[in-house]
């Protein structure tokens, strides 16, 4: 089984999550961010998102900030987010290969979904996507990985974990699986070396062969 990582590995979403989130920060009084400033607070959830734009001094409404940005996204959830190039290619040829395949994503769930399906994406992945408040702790724990493996029947060292991020390496070292560390995302490729990966790829179609030798 093969669990891939949303934001930064399938879809570059940064533009339509920069727009939420400048958004949010215009009520709030906070100037508007650079998306290459967004990317790099990506990957840990919205809330997350959300403190790392505020600056320094303490905001108490973060968490209705973090409503407003989710409504601000959910209004707009694809408009110019796209899959990276070769990513359905390689999703086709996997699918047609008899994988099965999972997202699991520090999006928030009920967000994740929606764009999956704007994508014509989901029909990959069926039911088996888990965002941010679907019941598991957010990566890099491994309780959604667990879950959806035990689901399916499939020994954590028969899976591969696949993200551009830190959070997904660690996720898939805790969960006993092999990882891929996707270089087209949102972390630098030092950082994600830093971790020591099973495999560090630099374009989707890299990650056929990889999972020809499971």
């Amino acid at each position: 089984m093969i669990l891939f990582d949303l934001d930064g590995t399938l879809v570059d979403s940064a533009p339509d999550i920069a727009r939420a989130l400048n958004a949010t920060m215009a009520e709030a009084g906070v100037p508007a961010l650079p998306i290459a400033r967004v990317i790099t607070y990506v990957g840990d959830g919205a809330a997350k998102l959300v403190e790392r734009a505020l600056p320094p001094e303490a905001y108490p409404e973060v968490p209705d900030l973090v409503e407003r940005f989710r409504r601000h996204y959910a209004d707009a959830v694809c408009v110019e987010t796209r899959p990276y190039p070769g990513i359905v290619d390689t999703l086709e040829r996997l699918a047609s290969g008899g994988a099965r395949m999972a997202v699991l994503t520090n999006k928030p769930g009920d967000l994740a979904r929606p764009l999956l399906r704007a994508l014509a994406l989901e029909r990959f992945f069926g039911a088996d996507v888990i965002g941010d408040g679907d019941g598991w702790p957010r990566k890099p724990a491994p309780d959604a990985a667990r879950a959806l493996l035990e689901r399916h029947g499939t020994p954590p060292g028969d899976a591969l974990v696949v993200g551009d991020g830190v959070p997904d390496v660690r996720l898939g070292r805790a969960a006993g699986c092999r990882v891929v560390a996707v270089t087209w995302g949102y972390t630098q490729r030092a950082l994600l070396e830093q971790e020591a990966p099973d495999y560090v790829i630099d374009e989707p179609g890299a990650l056929l062969p990889i999972t020809r030798g499971r």
